[in-house]
Formats: structure tokens, sequence, C-alpha cells
């Protein structure tokens, strides 16, 4: 995933978490916010309760993967701010990317069912 398709700065999560919606499950909270751009971005947050900074990342690398599979079934016009919880420093990543589809089927951001 491109690093411009990533969102970096405070002010823009300030922004998706006071103006967007949000849904979430035991092992995930997803925040999204509809902007006019081409391409949906992602901010991803892994608290440190997750684990060291190994485990955060890894974390980090199965979102954003996860994502990456599943671009062509989410609206690309959105902004997603990503929280993890603490069950998913024990998830491998089919099931991180299965609770990631069940809270945007959830959201109603998919536009098509997945498999």
């Amino acid at each position: 995933m491109q690093k411009a398709y990533r969102i970096k700065k405070n002010k823009e999560f300030q922004t998706v978490f006071k103006k967007g919606k949000s849904f979430a499950n035991r092992q995930l909270v997803l925040y999204y916010f509809k902007k006019d751009q081409p391409h949906f971005r992602i901010g991803l947050s892994v608290s440190k309760r997750i684990g060291n900074a190994v485990m955060r990342n890894k974390v980090k690398r199965y979102l954003r993967q996860a994502f990456q599979e599943m671009e062509e079934e989410l609206h690309q016009e959105y902004d997603y701010v990503v929280i993890a919880r603490k069950p998913v420093n024990t998830m491998e990543y089919h099931e991180l990317k299965q609770s990631l589809q069940h809270v945007c089927r959830r959201s109603g951001v998919l536009k098509k069912k997945l498999k």
C-alpha cells in the first residue's frame, strides 16, 4: 500500500474521530469519514497494551495487507481509521482479516458482499 494512502497527521485522525461514524467488534474499532478523494486512506492505531513493538508492527502489517486485499470491495472516497483492541495480539492473519471484514460489513462501507 502506498504511503500516500495512509493517514499520518494527528489533525486528520481527529477529523475522522469527530466527524465520522464508528462501528466495533471485540477485536477492532472502525471509524470512517467521507471525503472527496479518488482513493481511500487508512490510519492505524495500535496501543502499547497490545504488546511490544514487534507485535504492534505485525498487527499493523496484517491490517494494511487486509485493506489491500479488500481494496476492490471498499468505497474509495472514505478515510478509515482502525483501532486494534487487546485480542488481536493472539490472532493470525486470516482471523484478523475476517474480523476486519465483519466490522466493515456492519458499518456498510463495502460495495459488494465478500466471500
